[in-house]
């Protein structure tokens, strides 16, 4: 018999929640019994399913399953299903942070409070998904956050930009040409006419279709004439008519004679256009508005020097090819002893500097005994009739000093550098040749201490204020979110952490700004100082069944937790295996994967850390590779489905010692729509899109039952 959701919707009738059968009394779903589908009738016989863990034996276990925050703050179906069937619930999204904070920064946790709020009272654990992670991040306001920074000058020095404008000049007379707020006033001899009306009043002066900004700050100047002196006027600027978009409101006043006002409007965000209002609200005075122009303000730009390679020494001989002259290191130098003769030798190998074109500036740490003329330094891409060959004339002072060398208009290319002596009688020692570009800029980037300082407080204050609303009663958390790349293997065979790749314009990697080892050490730091005093802290990741590798993205993330406690402070409780997995019709295959999921639960348990399936869902894949939408599954294969779980829960209870069972979590309820962005259209419930129960809740009930 095929089983599809288009038959089942047809045959099982509405939701029936005044019968015995309900779930929130027996959770049930209720649902007419055809003859046809009589294969389900068992279904009416099973219980809740958290009446199926053995407390007394498994006393920590909890039975959690994932919903979206605004199902369950509802207080419908999706509510009473959670109370009566789980222990625990976690937030698909909601509790993440591009959820919780926009791309300026502002933060938002009131569907967070309503739902800890809600949940707990109800009798509920809350796990708390996630604090640290690369995915569903505010980007744009980090990536602001450690942008270039301008060049410290005096702001009335900075430059003006006119970047768009505003004029009815070229405007015939007549009606308002705006979307109308109230206040319409006319184009009258080239300026919007208005007169005072004793109402409170608004009206657009530019649309955002013709006004897009880019980030930064901007100076606008409004060229208007006033019938007399005034206050309270406004003049907002804003990029949307959204909770998270911008707006920023300039008060100011006006004067009669005066026909320019400039306004300081910093902050800009950019991204999208800028629709202007002005507010005369109740003023009484009449406005003749001509024209609005926005300049943006930068700094000037200046030669900067960004240093692009270092080439230092190492004890030992002459480390270059020899050109006459081989001069040993010694203490970290070039150690140079005058021959008598014409002398010259490598000090930095075109290996070592490829340059572009433009100009630049050359430091050497260089000391002499004595003051020498006659040295000479030469930077050369080649030795052909048409490389590029510039000398310059070394300043030799007694002692050690930084002689600084300027090279304008190099070429690009690999650049030789060559230290002549000639015939000074001075011995030298150079220690370091630093190249520079010379660059003009108005901005310089952060240091990379910098950048790490500054979003060591972007993550304090996300997670104090995580923290914060949920009021101690979200008792643990993924701490950090899928760390582990999966490949790229250091000399241990450890898998290296995940970082930023070529292309991807989504996510924001912390750990390329902290450190892999601080990323962690902060977020779980942040996550014990601010959250309650007794918070459990996992690792949350997937693949960890990985019969591919023989488990190796797990047997990495073991090792990563050695690495990130070695501190000595450090304390992760936990490790989470999303475990979104497949059904195989091919029998060979399925064993495989049973291997691999149930070698990860004893490596969970040897690495006595509490272990909880977090993400726990299952498609079905037929003999011939292809993953299967529910509308095709057959009676067999949901069945099939039903076995697995129950084998999977059943090795949890076998494996994984009682001190360290933490929980699973069901992360679908129900099917997935068409629709879903999330395995669309596969099998991954224990109940159907019309929340009646199929064979996987069997399955389900009956691992937790260990029957």
């Amino acid at each position: 018999m095929k089983y599809t959701n288009k038959i089942f919707g047809t045959m099982l009738m509405a939701v029936a929640l005044t019968t015995s059968c309900v779930d929130d009394e027996k959770l049930q779903f209720a649902f007419e019994k055809p003859a046809s589908i009589a294969g389900y009738e068992y279904l009416e016989d099973y219980d809740a399913l958290k009446t199926y863990v053995n407390r007394s034996a498994t006393p920590n276990f909890k039975l959690g399953a994932a919903l979206e925050v605004n199902d369950y703050n509802a207080d419908g179906l999706v509510t009473r299903l959670a109370n009566s069937n789980f222990d625990e619930v976690v937030a698909g999204n909601a509790m993440k942070m591009a959820s919780c904070v926009d791309e300026r920064g502002d933060m938002d946790f009131s569907n967070v409070e309503s739902f800890v709020t809600k949940a707990t009272d109800n009798g509920l654990n809350v796990y708390g998904h996630t604090l640290a992670w690369h995915a569903q991040q505010p980007k744009k306001w980090l990536e602001r956050l450690i942008k270039d920074k301008e060049l410290d000058i005096d702001p009335n020095a900075k430059i003006e930009t006119l970047v768009t404008s505003k004029t009815y000049e070229n405007d015939p007379d007549g009606p308002f040409p705006h979307y109308p707020m109230g206040a319409t006033p006319p184009i009258i001899n080239g300026a919007l006419h208005y007169e005072a009306d004793g109402n409170w009043n608004q009206f657009f002066v530019f649309t955002a279709g013709d006004n897009f900004l880019t980030e930064g700050d901007y100076l606008i100047r409004v060229y208007m004439t006033a019938s007399n002196d005034a206050g309270g006027l406004q003049l907002t600027v804003l990029n949307g008519w959204g909770g998270t978009d911008q707006s920023i409101t300039i008060n100011f006043g006006v004067e009669a004679g005066k026909d320019v006002y400039e306004l300081n409007c910093p902050g800009i965000v950019g991204g999208k256009g800028y629709d202007v209002i002005l507010k005369p609200q109740q003023a009484n005075v009449n406005l003749d508005f001509k024209k609005i122009e926005f300049y943006k303000l930068e700094s000037p730009a200046v030669e900067v020097e960004q240093e692009l390679h270092v080439r230092t020494y190492t004890d030992g001989p002459f480390p270059f090819y020899p050109m006459g002259c081989e001069p040993p290191v010694i203490n970290g130098g070039l150690h140079f002893v005058p021959t008598g003769g014409w002398s010259q030798f490598f000090c930095c190998p075109a290996s070592d500097n490829h340059l572009e074109e433009g100009d630049y500036v050359v430091y050497l740490d260089l000391q002499s005994d004595k003051e020498a003329g006659n040295v000479q330094f030469t930077m050369q891409n080649g030795w052909g009739g048409d490389a590029q060959n510039i000398t310059v004339s070394v300043p030799v002072k007694p002692g050690r000093n930084t002689c600084k060398l300027n090279f304008p208009g190099i070429e690009g290319g690999d650049y030789d550098c060559i230290l002549k002596p000639q015939t000074a009688d001075a011995t030298l020692d150079l220690y370091s040749v630093t190249v520079c570009k010379v660059v003009k800029m108005n901005s310089i980037p952060l240091t990379p201490e910098e950048k790490k300082d500054t979003l060591t407080w972007a993550m304090e204050k996300w997670i104090s204020g995580m923290m914060n609303a949920c009021e101690g009663r979200v008792k643990a958390w993924d701490v950090v979110n899928e760390a582990i790349s999966g490949g790229n293997p250091d000399a241990e065979g450890v898998y290296a952490l995940q970082h930023l790749t070529e292309g991807d314009s989504q996510n924001f990697f912390w750990q390329d700004y902290l450190g892999d080892l601080d990323y962690v050490r902060t977020a779980v730091r942040l996550a014990r100082q601010y959250g309650p005093e007794d918070i459990k802290l996992f690792v949350n990741d997937y693949n960890l069944e990985s019969d591919w590798d023989n488990n190796g993205k797990l047997k990495s993330l073991i090792k990563w937790i050695e690495r990130w406690e070695a501190d000595g402070v450090t304390k992760i409780d936990g490790i989470g295996s999303q475990m979104h997995i497949s059904c195989y019709g091919n029998a060979a295959t399925q064993e495989s994967k049973k291997k691999g999921i149930e070698n990860m639960l004893k490596l969970m348990a040897d690495s006595k850390k509490m272990v909880r399936i977090s993400e726990l869902d299952m498609g079905y894949v037929d003999a011939n590779g292809n993953s299967l939408k529910t509308e095709n599954l057959t009676e067999e294969q949901h069945k099939q489905m039903a076995e697995l779980y129950t084998w999977v829960i059943k090795k949890y209870f076998e494996i994984i010692p009682v001190a360290q069972q933490w929980g699973i979590c069901q992360w679908c309820i129900t099917d997935a729509p068409a629709e879903s962005k999330w395995r669309s259209g596969e099998p991954v419930g224990l109940w159907d899109l019309n929340y009646n129960r199929k064979h996987t809740y069997a399955g389900f009930a009956n691992g937790l039952g260990g029957k």
